[in-house]
């Protein structure tokens, strides 16, 4: 009702939450909120794309929901809602998490701001270079690599506390923000996506990184 788009892994966890999953999975793309949140026993991390989702859910089995960030939701259970069972949805659904956070915000007597604003504030971002092969953009990760990333996150004025090679490279930092490198699997593309506590410090973080990566190639 304020004109702000909600991301679609905002509107999962949402939706996860709703349904009365107890196991969440999700491509390292997603925004960490789904652990803050402590609503969910266990989260699992995937690549990104749909079957590795799927692949997690059926590894998981149980009350399990998968969603990405892109919106589509993925059901692995039978939820009891007010109006009655709502079946298993193996195939990504875009219509539940518009409707679900809606439902929740209305039962509970709030705004759709004010159930958004009451989960984890984190906030992603994400942007491309373009034209660059893929052989470009895994030889430039190495040679972050072997420098320990000093050359992209000196410019940043941020330090590594921990990496992620779930798919591509995942930095977490010691601000508790995170940058994550990862080659296009079909397009001559290096893709960068930020999170921070803030979207306006994400979009920062984002253009800061773009800027940095560039100056790195050759």
């Amino acid at each position: 009702e304020r004109g702000a788009l909600v991301p679609g892994d905002l509107l999962g966890q949402i939706t996860a939450r709703a349904l009365g999953a107890e196991v969440v999975v999700t491509p390292v793309s997603s925004n960490s909120g789904v652990e803050r949140s402590g609503a969910f026993g266990r989260v699992i991390r995937t690549k990104i794309g749909s079957p590795f989702v799927i692949a997690g859910m059926e590894a998981a089995g149980g009350r399990v929901a998968g969603y990405e960030a892109n919106g589509g939701f993925l059901a692995g259970f039978e939820a009891q809602m007010a109006a009655g069972p709502l079946a298993p949805l193996w195939t990504r659904d875009s219509l539940l998490p518009l409707v679900a956070p809606l439902a929740l915000a209305r039962a509970s007597g709030r705004s759709l701001s004010a159930l958004i604003a009451a989960e984890p504030a984190r906030f992603t971002a994400a942007d491309r270079l373009e034209e660059i092969a893929p052989e470009t953009s895994r030889a430039l990760m190495a040679r972050l690599e072997e420098g320990r990333f000093t050359a992209l996150l000196s410019p940043l004025n941020e330090s590594l506390a921990a990496e992620d090679r779930t798919d591509g490279l995942r930095l977490h930092l010691t601000s508790g923000r995170v940058i994550h490198l990862r080659p296009s699997g079909n397009a001559p593309e290096l893709r960068l996506y930020t999170e921070a506590e803030s979207l306006e410090l994400a979009q920062d973080l984002l253009a800061r990184g773009l800027e940095a990566l560039r100056a790195q190639l050759p």
